[in-house]
């Protein structure tokens, strides 16, 4: 069965940033990303090798302040395109979950393309959110990701740390969970005909 192409492009200019986005949702995992954030470039490129999307990213912006700005603008274009990649959803697993180790991390991350943005995130250490992993990327700003895809995709994602020490790992760990549930749920499923879900629509 033929199945239309899950791919989106999006831009976002403001006074704070620049993003230019695309996206392919079956692909094999090849990130471009130069967000001049590196460690989110990291975290994104953990993004796409995991979840097996093709994902270009270019972006800048007023990170001489803090790089928050360009993150969150890098999120909110990821979501959309996200969104737009997924079309109407027919035929998709819909449900995804994960659990990913890495090292003393352990991530477990569940996602619904229920066409309903919902995060649920917890289990981080005390002080995580204040540390500065890289000397430039704030722990707070993984939920504040998080936050922004799931929201502008669309998407129920429940992120949940059992257990971690180091904030690398740890930011690491969450986002190849989320990864690997979102490869999931995004996912055809043969058994599946049309939309999954008793609505009629996601």
């Amino acid at each position: 069965m033929s199945r239309p192409a899950r791919t989106a492009s999006r831009t976002r200019t403001t006074s704070e940033s620049s993003v230019e986005l695309h996206l392919d949702l079956d692909g094999t995992g090849v990130g471009r990303i130069d967000t001049s954030v590196p460690f989110f470039d990291h975290l994104l490129t953990a993004f796409a090798k995991h979840s097996l999307t093709d994902l270009t990213v270019r972006a800048s912006g007023d990170t001489d302040i803090d790089v928050h700005h360009t993150v969150e603008d890098v999120s909110i274009v990821l979501g959309q395109a996200v969104a737009e990649a997924l079309g109407d959803k027919s035929g998709i697993s819909r449900y995804g979950d994960a659990l990913v180790p890495l090292d003393e991390a352990l991530a477990q991350a569940v996602v619904d393309v229920s066409g309903r943005p919902y995060l649920v995130h917890e289990g981080e250490p005390s002080g995580f959110e204040l540390h500065l992993i890289g000397g430039h990327f704030t722990g707070s700003l993984v939920r504040h990701s998080f936050e922004a895809i799931s929201f502008h995709a669309a998407l129920t994602t429940h992120v949940r740390l059992v257990s971690g020490r180091d904030p690398h790992h740890i930011a690491e760990a969450e986002f190849k969970a989320f990864a690997r549930a979102f490869r999931q749920a995004k996912a055809f499923d043969p058994q599946v005909i049309g939309i999954p879900s008793t609505k009629g629509a996601l």
